[in-house]
């Protein structure tokens, strides 16, 4: 065996370095591809969590408005409230924003609180504004704000606003 062959069987420095420097540029490729991924996948879940969150609360809204028998509160045409109170079987709930912006109903019966919206949404500018009154004509307009509580990129928060109009049957 002569030294040429002896010498042959590793790496030069140079093809060390051409190695690192390509190895270099995929992770940098491959990072930035993650990093995208995984803001397409949060603005993604931020707008599912909103829209799934506001159409469950207005239909919510609508079958329990639907089922009472009596609007309590607002009771003033007009005047938009940032509560609403209604009568189902003889008894009273009552639809509120709490302090962690959370749409909750109370049952005034048992005192039991029920959250409505889910852990990834907070309820902002709840108002309800009675426009009928008097018997089977009552309705209700209803107005919120739902806010994803995930923050997207650049620090956007989804945000979308909901307003419908409830009445009885």
């Amino acid at each position: 065996m002569n030294k040429k062959q002896k010498f042959q069987k590793g790496f030069t420095l140079i093809e060390l370095v051409i190695y690192i420097g390509i190895l270099s540029i995929l992770l940098a490729a491959m990072t930035t591809l993650f990093s995208s991924i995984v803001d397409v996948q949060l603005d993604s879940t931020s707008t599912s969590s909103v829209n799934q969150d506001g159409r469950y609360l207005l239909s919510k809204l609508l079958y329990d408005v639907k089922s009472s028998s009596a609007i309590v509160t607002p009771a003033t045409p007009g005047t938009p409230t940032s509560t609403m109170q209604i009568t189902i079987n003889s008894i009273n709930y009552t639809y509120s924003v709490n302090s962690n912006n959370n749409l909750q109903v109370v049952n005034a019966s048992t005192g039991n609180t029920d959250v409505l919206n889910s852990y990834d949404t907070s309820v902002s500018g709840l108002t309800f504004t009675r426009i009928g009154t008097g018997g089977s004509s009552d309705t209700v307009r209803v107005s919120y704000t739902l806010t994803s509580r995930n923050t997207e990129r650049n620090n956007v928060k989804e945000t979308k606003t909901f307003q419908t109009t409830l009445g009885m049957q």
